[in-house]
């Protein structure tokens, strides 16, 4: 999908709690009695659930561009944002106005304190209502955690799941073994469904192969799409992620659509996902944002820099790491013994600090700076000699990223 036109950070605090106010409440049957109550909007429109650990938003991004090239209404959400509330409900490649989606909440509070939604169910049942509205054909929903009982869950009609890399991640919740967290987001494949998954590892492969056999189900594997697939989105490891939404928008043919290949390279060549191995700039200086934040995710950034160039002399890495993440985990993943990090707080959330990961880490606490901010760290870069090559690496927390693009920190190009 091209680039959206995102507005500015707005307050809306007046109307979605602070997600950390309530904690985790997951559940099916608020929501599901809280769309019966509006009508079932959308229930007999079919939705390709994007589940998973890590890529889920870039899969989903590739899906929704694609039909968007096809001409097909499609609704999209997807979760957490990184600017803007609106960033998490878009139709045909547009953004929910601000205008809207506040007349919405407003308009669905009632209902909220009847049910006791929860923010993130709050926000999904506003997306089905501005996408009864605009009268979408598809929908394409990110589950925002595991599952089983997520908000997305709820919707009815669910005949394609697209199967992102699972591994560990919101441990807490989901569960502390692959297994767990396998059982908690296979349960979203319906009877009938067909299911299109990356590679995964062989006990995630196995329960998700019993658990479609157990459906009924159509378990498809996708390998990688080759080189001479253009992608939007940056990364080797973006191929495995197309692969997967390829294999969806291919499962819909019996479903009555049927997009034909240049379409879907159409739509796959103009996918756009932001802080994902994304190139921004601070101070006219080059700089790569990705919103790795668990050890899987880091495993693949360390993966993906093995393609960049003066990677051996050296990564700069500028970290901003939750208290609740598995950070010592990341690091062993992320640094090699020519690397530095420069540890810095998560804006508004409790963080790892530079002397609890050396405490952790002792035999990496050389290699680990503590600073106040990013700005602070890109100013003590800007003094050396020259600006690292390749760029300083912003990753541990999509907070982190947000934050840095919405006071303009950092501007992507």
């Amino acid at each position: 999908m091209d680039k959206p036109t995102s507005p500015s950070r707005e307050d809306l605090s007046d109307l979605i709690p602070r997600f950390d106010q309530r904690g985790m409440d997951l559940g099916l049957e608020r929501m599901q009695q809280a769309l019966q109550a509006m009508g079932n909007p959308c229930a007999s429109i079919p939705a390709i659930q994007v589940v998973g650990t890590n890529g889920k938003g870039s899969i989903a991004s590739f899906i929704a561009s694609s039909l968007k090239a096809a001409g097909i209404r499609v609704g999209l959400t997807t979760s957490p944002h990184l600017v803007s509330w609106c960033e998490r409900i878009s139709s045909d490649g547009e953004l929910i106005s601000i205008v809207e989606l506040r007349q919405r909440l407003t308009a669905l509070q009632p209902l909220a304190q009847t049910h006791r939604l929860t923010p993130f169910e709050l926000l999904m049942a506003t997306a089905f209502d501005h996408f009864r509205s605009r009268e979408v054909e598809l929908l394409v929903l990110e589950v925002g955690l595991g599952g089983r009982l997520d908000a997305t869950t709820a919707h009815p009609y669910r005949p394609i799941i697209a199967m992102a890399n699972i591994g560990l991640d919101h441990c807490e919740n989901l569960g502390y073994s692959l297994e767990e967290i396998t059982a908690e987001k296979s349960a979203v494949i319906s009877p009938g469904a067909a299911v299109i998954s990356a590679r995964q590892q062989a006990e995630v492969a196995s329960i998700l192969e019993d658990k479609a056999k157990h459906q009924q189900a159509r378990l498809q594997w996708v390998s990688p799409l080759p080189e001479n697939w253009d992608l939007g989105l940056p990364g080797v490891l973006q191929r495995q992620n197309a692969a997967v939404a390829k294999g969806a928008l291919e499962a819909l043919s019996p479903l009555g659509w049927r997009l034909n290949q240049d379409v879907i390279r159409t739509g796959l060549a103009h996918a756009y996902w932001p802080a994902r191995l994304q190139t921004v700039h601070w101070q006219s200086q080059p700089v790569l944002i990705d919103g790795a934040h668990n050890p899987p995710a880091a495993e693949r950034l360390a993966h993906e820099r093995q393609q960049w160039s003066n990677q051996e002399f050296g990564v700069c890495w500028v970290l901003g790491l939750q208290a609740h993440k598995q950070a010592p985990a990341m690091l062993r993943h992320l640094l090699k013994p020519s690397d530095l990090a420069w540890i810095v707080p998560v804006p508004e959330h409790t963080s790892w600090t530079q002397h609890q990961l050396a405490a952790h880490c002792p035999d990496l606490s050389s290699q680990l700076q503590s600073a106040d901010n990013v700005e602070q760290v890109f100013s003590i870069l800007l003094k050396q000699n020259r600006w690292p090559n390749p760029p300083p690496v912003v990753a541990g927390s999509l907070y982190l990223l947000g934050d840095l693009l919405a006071k303009q920190t950092i501007k992507a190009e």
